[in-house]
């Protein structure tokens, strides 16, 4: 986490000193008055630290994201292709707004061309708020399997539960245990301000 707001204060120097128009920042969304994990903590200082220099930021603010690749679509993919009966901790049933990796991109490439005088950060998700345990039935639902059977265990710390993460599904536990810290908060945008420059696409 300290070398995470290290690396940002040296980046918005560095910026600032080759003229950089525009710094991009994509970050995590969370409720800053909630008692953060050191990661998600250091995750949400890193943009006030970037917008500390003189150099515009556009943040955008996201929680899960719904595409090959993320790490925690990749745990709950894993999950529902493999694991019928699943004893679950708590955190599985926290609500959170996840993004398709579609939109993600498009308000990043969106973001090159904001007016210079945009820097602030954004919350951005989908429609929809759902618990862990909803999205893992959508895609089992969708991906043609039967319902899956979960059976909620409150009493899993942290620490088991990363372990839990690490033994069921391939994502390291490197990855697992910051991961599951952020899961035990909800996720959810508290306003749509993004839309004032770059509008939803027709679709939706």
């Amino acid at each position: 986490a300290e070398r995470d707001l290290q690396v940002a204060r040296n980046f918005s120097q560095a910026a600032e000193e080759a003229g950089v128009e525009n710094i991009i920042y994509f970050g995590e969304l969370v409720d800053p008055a909630a008692n953060l994990s050191p990661y998600l903590r250091a995750r949400h200082e890193t943009g006030y630290l970037l917008r500390y220099g003189k150099v515009p930021v556009t943040e955008f603010r996201a929680g899960m994201i719904v595409g090959s690749g993320s790490a925690l679509f990749e745990m709950i993919r894993y999950l529902a292709e493999r694991e019928p009966l699943l004893v679950c901790p708590a955190w599985f049933f926290s609500e959170a707004q996840p993004i398709a990796i579609r939109d993600v991109l498009r308000y990043l490439v969106g973001a090159a061309d904001l007016p210079p005088e945009v820097n602030r950060s954004f919350d951005i998700g989908g429609p929809n708020v759902l618990t862990y345990s909803e999205m893992m039935q959508r895609y089992a639902n969708i991906a043609g399997l039967r319902k899956r059977v979960i059976v909620p265990v409150p009493v899993l710390t942290p620490n088991l539960s990363s372990h839990w993460v690490g033994v069921i599904t391939p994502v390291p536990a490197s990855i697992a245990r910051p991961l599951v810290e952020s899961l035990r908060h909800e996720v959810i945008c508290t306003e749509h301000d993004i839309k004032q420059y770059i509008p939803d696409p027709p679709e939706g």
